[in-house]
């Protein structure tokens, strides 16, 4: 790498990392000292997320050129929307609403309300820090939640027991992905004592009857929120919104035929962290947009230059299940030592269909299946074949050359799954590494250890030694 380039790289650090600070400063001058004091009191795990910017010396260690400029314009995006949402915990309490990560804010927001996701502090803490949530599962689990349950669902039952969520008005949540995420929601209620609506997702939902019922239960649910909060549906807001995520979706469709192309022009974080967090916290924001057609452009640009995200790229992957949270650096170590690229993720990539916005029933018909076919529940939920079908389908299409699926060990239903998976990969002839860890418990399986797995598979099956 020329000195150039070097020091161009460290400019892309260190504007990012001013910006963000700047960012994370603005909401104490807009709260005032007495309000940050009495949220730094009642919150502290604002504490945490102050130091997000750990978040981008992860994303960018090792990274150069465009790869680093991707990775580093994912963060600079996620930090001033979380700022805006952490504005929200001193916000009208009227209008403030608790949903789940499984029931996006699209409509939420075009009926006025203000929203807080119940695990996205079980999702994001993680990841700032690797221990973030560890008290929280603690606290949980001394309250008599079982220890073998999904440590996101336990990370948000203990902020909410520990009475650390902000003063919110309503809650919505659905019967989705799984039953432990479901099944928290009656303990968050009880806790905060507040009415609840639950949307039921069929089990079944890859049809026209699924489609049909679903939307109605949108449309029951705007009602209920019409009664319950001051919140009315503004259709004309709700097809901006829309339309400004078909437009964020379309330049993903960009980013994902780029990647395509071997050796990949971008991966990991800059593909599958920008989908986590625009898709599903921040749908219809035009920041979204811009990300995704930066990501594409920057895509391009290194093909038509020839120039590699992960300059020896040997191997290219999928994942398959959630992301290691407290270990997302897992990435940057696998592309170091092995030229191991990961491509996508079953989080990100999906089969949604873009939002009809010609009329109000053709907006809810289009959202009731992007909320059916939510990231895990389109592969977990309904018949055993949606959870291989993507997969290998994936495979193929993106040219890989192994499958890794994270073992959560809380996740019963792909837990079910993988002894059917072995043999179907042993067929075809795929390099498959089930990684035994925990999704938010570094205390379960530790850092080592999954490198230790790591190492194993690709010494064993791949025939290479870490470099």
């Amino acid at each position: 790498m020329g000195l150039l380039s070097s020091v161009s790289d460290q400019l892309v650090y260190y504007q990012t990392y001013i910006k963000n600070c700047k960012n994370i400063l603005q909401m104490p001058i807009r709260n005032g000292p007495v309000q940050t004091f009495n949220n730094l009191k009642k919150y502290p795990w604002l504490w945490q997320l102050a130091k997000v910017n750990r978040l981008l010396d992860i994303v960018t260690k090792g990274r150069e050129g465009n790869y680093r400029k991707a990775s580093a314009a994912v963060v600079e995006k996620i930090v001033p929307s979380l700022m805006n949402l952490l504005d929200n915990i001193n916000a009208n309490t009227d209008r403030l609403v608790l949903h789940e990560d499984m029931v996006p804010p699209e409509i939420l927001s075009a009926m006025g309300l203000t929203t807080w996701m119940s695990e996205l502090l079980g999702i994001l803490l993680p990841i700032v820090d690797s221990h973030g949530v560890e008290r929280y599962i603690d606290v949980a689990e001394n309250a008599g939640i079982p220890s073998d349950v999904c440590s996101l669902p336990k990370s948000t039952m203990g902020i909410m027991l520990n009475s650390e969520v902000p003063p919110v008005n309503a809650i919505l949540s659905s019967n989705s992905p799984c039953d432990g995420g479901m099944a928290a929601y009656q303990l968050i209620k009880n806790k905060l004592k507040i009415p609840m609506f639950q949307l039921d997702v069929p089990y079944n939902f890859y049809n026209e009857k699924a489609i049909e019922y679903f939307t109605n239960e949108l449309r029951r649910m705007i009602s209920w929120l019409e009664e319950h909060t001051p919140g009315k549906m503004d259709w004309d807001r709700l097809r901006e919104i829309c339309e400004e995520r078909n437009r964020m979706a379309e330049y993903e469709l960009e980013l994902w035929e780029a990647i395509r192309r071997r050796p990949a022009p971008l991966a990991a974080e800059a593909v599958f962290l920008s989908h986590l967090w625009c898709f599903n916290v921040t749908p219809g924001d035009p920041n979204g947009t811009a990300l995704f057609k930066y990501l594409a452009e920057l895509a391009h640009d290194n093909i038509e230059k020839d120039i590699a995200a992960i300059p020896n790229e040997k191997h290219r992957a999928v994942l398959w299940n959630p992301p290691f949270l407290h270990f997302i650096d897992l990435f940057s170590w696998a592309e170091k030592h092995y030229g191991l690229a990961l491509i996508i993720d079953s989080m990100s990539y999906n089969r949604q269909p873009f939002i009809d916005t010609r009329s109000e029933e053709s907006m809810l018909k289009d959202l009731a299946h992007i909320i059916m076919t939510g990231p895990m529940a389109r592969h977990t939920r309904g018949p055993a074949e949606n959870y291989f079908n993507d997969m290998f389908y994936m495979y193929t299409y993106f040219d890989l050359d192994m499958i890794l699926i994270a073992g959560h060990i809380g996740c019963k239903n792909t837990a079910a799954l993988n002894g059917i998976l072995r043999e179907k990969c042993r067929k075809k002839g795929i390099p498959l590494l089930i990684i035994d860890y925990d999704l938010s418990d570094p205390r379960v399986v530790t850092h080592e250890g999954i490198i230790k797995q790591m190492d194993r598979f690709m010494e064993n099956i791949m025939k290479v030694r870490r470099v």
